[in-house]
């Protein structure tokens, strides 16, 4: 598959939306997921590398650099430069004729640094990795095992992958969290990290997962917050709702990138997937994250639900004023469980869809209906 160019369509669309509205558009994304291959697909006039010393350079005189260009500016890993935040806000707002194509690969600073200053100037994108709609429903099973990286996805192997992911898991460690002012040595990063991978689909206690590793509550929050904000974690939050019953309040975590959760978990191929005991953890986070793709949510705006009593429900989002929920089963025939039902008792769902690797769809009841993955869209 390598030098397939995968045309993204939706994401595409959705940044020329603010283009038209905001004098500054923001893309958000980890790295190598194709923020600058996709930014200039727009043709900006003038592009500007943070990573690219001569650019960096030039910019060290901002507004000398940038306020006598017109036309679209794009500026690639600004997150190098916040500074430059206070200073766009006054160039878009003494010169109309420029605009900004800012891209970025952390997201909590960055969007708090660019918020304050550019309120009401600013739309954001989040670019997350390749899915089904831009690759095909035939690929669903090398989209899983390689993950959504289009690098890593577009190789010739399944071994050329591997290697491209563990190279990336690497250089992500060395380099990139150092220049984002982490200070954690890598090998103390990467054993974090894969031990979160046996935690992927599993409530959290920061204690718990502390103790474990030898470090504080407090640290192991610390620690996470870095791989959250530089989009290689989701921490899933739980849905409060009053019904009587003692509810799960701690997160559940997943790895983003299901290719970087084999990877740390040493899966190399869809033969040893099928064997492993995770399998069914690593299908759960792979077609969450597809499903939260094509439902294009922001974060804070899906959910999960748990009682101690034992209901669980994997998805709760609200849709058009419907009660939406999901569970993900890699099952060849799903079924309705109690737990389903509970669910729907206690959430008053609309409709619950249990979303497996199957090829058709059905009825369980009149409101769970068994979905194809590849049908989501």
């Amino acid at each position: 598959m390598t030098g397939k160019i995968l045309e993204r369509h939706k994401d595409r669309a959705a940044i020329a939306d603010l283009l038209s509205i905001f004098p500054v558009t923001a893309i958000l994304g980890p790295r190598q997921v194709g923020k600058t291959t996709l930014a200039k697909t727009f043709n900006p006039d003038h592009i500007f590398d943070l990573e690219n010393p001569r650019d960096f350079a030039i910019l060290g005189n901002p507004q000398l650099a940038l306020e006598k260009l017109n036309g679209l500016i794009m500026i690639d890993e600004i997150q190098r430069k916040a500074e430059l935040f206070p200073l766009l806000r006054y160039l878009v707002d003494n010169n109309p004729a420029q605009r900004f194509l800012i891209l970025g690969s952390a997201s909590s600073n960055l969007r708090q640094q660019s918020g304050e200053s550019l309120a009401g100037r600013i739309g954001y994108h989040y670019l997350t990795g390749l899915n089904l709609a831009e690759t095909g429903e035939n690929s669903m099973a090398s989209l899983w095992l390689r993950g959504g990286f289009p690098r890593s996805f577009l190789t010739e192997t399944d071994n050329q992958s591997m290697t491209w992911r563990t190279n990336f898991i690497s250089t992500f460690l060395e380099r990139d969290l150092s220049l984002l002012g982490v200070s954690i040595p890598a090998p103390a990063m990467y054993r974090f990290w894969v031990m979160l991978s046996h935690y992927h689909g599993q409530t959290i206690n920061y204690s718990e997962l502390g103790r474990s590793f030898g470090i504080s509550d407090k640290t192991a929050k610390f620690y996470l917050s870095i791989l959250e904000d530089t989009f290689m974690i989701r921490q899933l939050m739980p849905w409060h709702v009053n019904v009587g019953k003692r509810l799960v309040k701690s997160p559940k975590i997943y790895l983003r990138d299901s290719g970087i959760f084999h990877a740390l978990q040493s899966i190399n191929n869809m033969q040893e997937l099928q064997m492993n005991p995770k399998i069914g953890a690593s299908w759960e986070g792979f077609a969450l994250e597809e499903l939260v793709s094509v439902l294009d949510k922001r974060d804070s705006e899906v959910f999960f639900y748990a009682a101690h009593s034992g209901v669980e429900l994997d998805l709760y989002w609200l849709e058009k004023g419907k009660k939406m929920g999901a569970e993900f089963k890699y099952l060849d025939a799903p079924g309705a469980t109690r737990s389903m039902h509970q669910a729907i008792a206690d959430l008053d769902l609309d409709e619950l869809w249990v979303i497996y690797p199957g090829n058709r769809t059905y009825e369980l009841t009149d409101k769970i209906r068994v979905v194809p993955l590849t049908e989501v869209g």
